[in-house]
């Protein structure tokens, strides 16, 4: 599998990992969904380690969709080491996270969020979310070539 047509889904929250699924399933996005539950698993997920050992970690992710609140490593951790190692750092990352708060979204940018999208409440407005943001990063967003 080439996982450049894959999305690697960061979130702890079942319901909200189940509602992402929901919303890209309606909107007919077909991208194969790895899903990292803590800040560690989605590091290991991209630098072929731990329980990913002997994926190639050449093969990168067409989107990072980034929860902040993670257990083991926050998001904006998760983020910085993402864009710190030169495999990764053109992998674009889009921060999907409930918080509104000024200093999330101000730490979100300065590490090199490419977006950042706070999830709506209704289901709706969150499915409509969703179906643009596969639009927009899998379809019309064109990625840099891949570093060997």
């Amino acid at each position: 599998m080439n996982d450049q047509h894959v999305i690697l889904l960061v979130e702890d929250n079942s319901i909200d990992e189940e509602l992402t699924m929901r919303a890209l399933r309606m909107s007919h996005i077909a991208n194969k969904v790895v899903v990292a539950r803590d800040g560690a698993a989605a590091l290991d997920y991209l630098f072929a380690r731990g329980d990913y050992v002997g994926r190639d970690a050449r093969e990168l992710p067409q989107v990072v969709l980034l929860d902040l609140k993670l257990p083991k490593i926050d998001g904006l951790d998760v983020l910085r080491a993402i864009r710190a190692d030169e495999r990764t750092s053109h992998v674009p990352v889009v921060i999907l996270t409930s918080s509104k708060e000024d200093p999330d979204v101000l730490g979100g940018y300065e590490f090199g969020a490419n977006s950042y999208i706070v999830k709506p409440v209704d289901f709706t407005q969150f499915a409509d979310a969703v179906r643009q943001l596969g639009i927009y990063w899998l379809v019309l967003n064109q990625r840099p070539p891949t570093i060997a």
